[in-house]
């Protein structure tokens, strides 16, 4: 099972998102990953440089780790998830998708960033961002008793190519 093969009117398993991120996932080649990262390692540009090689050290490290973790995870999951709220996230990667395409060409793969989108949010109940990212002001995504905050998640939830609207971290607290 494909996530194009997942029934979004019905009720949708955690093991059935898993089996259709584990299908997406055997078909991400090491090509795929040299794609992702080329495109990653230029999207980083207009970040400070104090910023790029963490960035880029710890997403690339994050696509390969969690790749591996979508393939090797055995796990059994219970429960059921919200299919509208899937079929929203699925809906916008597969908008960023072709927004990207269109700006970069059809040559770059975003399948590693949608499959690692869904397993976290979906499957692990954890942020896209791990808990430790980094951003400018010396803020980082964290976690706090059960509850994980971000602190630019409200300066994207309009950003067409930011995971936001679906990403179950909530807005860190102005201090």
């Amino acid at each position: 099972m494909t996530l194009q093969e997942l029934d979004f009117s019905r009720e949708i398993s955690k093991n059935d998102l898993l089996e259709a991120l584990k299908n997406e996932a055997n078909q991400v080649h090491i090509n795929d990953f040299m794609k992702t990262c080329s495109f990653l390692k230029k999207s980083m540009e207009h970040v400070h440089p104090h910023y790029q090689e963490e960035y880029i050290k710890m997403y690339t490290e994050g696509y390969l780790k969690g790749y591996r973790d979508v393939k090797n995870d055995k796990r059994s999951y219970r429960g059921y998830l919200n299919s509208e709220e899937l079929a929203e996230a699925v809906k916008l990667l597969e908008s960023q998708e072709e927004l990207m395409k269109k700006e970069f060409g059809d040559d770059r793969s975003f399948k590693p960033y949608l499959v690692l989108s869904l397993y976290t949010t979906f499957i692990l109940k954890e942020p896209v961002h791990p808990v430790g990212t980094p951003f400018p002001g010396g803020l980082k995504v964290r976690k706090d008793e059960g509850i994980y905050y971000c602190p630019v998640k409200d300066n994207n939830e309009d950003n067409p190519l930011a995971v936001c609207g679906f990403c179950l971290a909530q807005q860190e607290p102005d201090m």
